[in-house]
């Protein structure tokens, strides 16, 4: 009897954990740095007086 087979199973969920440990973190830092400067972009804009009218 051999255990290849899960050895190679648990390798490939290993590699697939690692894999997601190093590109999730990448994505989230992206996402709030396009945030920040959306937030920035925005705060940057003066708004427009407001009148009132009838």
């Amino acid at each position: 009897m051999t255990y290849l087979n899960y050895v190679i199973g648990a390798y490939a969920v290993f590699a697939v954990v690692m894999l997601w440990d190093f590109v999730v973190p990448r994505l989230q830092i992206r996402r709030e740095l396009r945030a920040a400067r959306l937030r920035k972009t925005r705060e940057k804009k003066p708004s427009p007086p407001v009148e009132l009218t009838r």
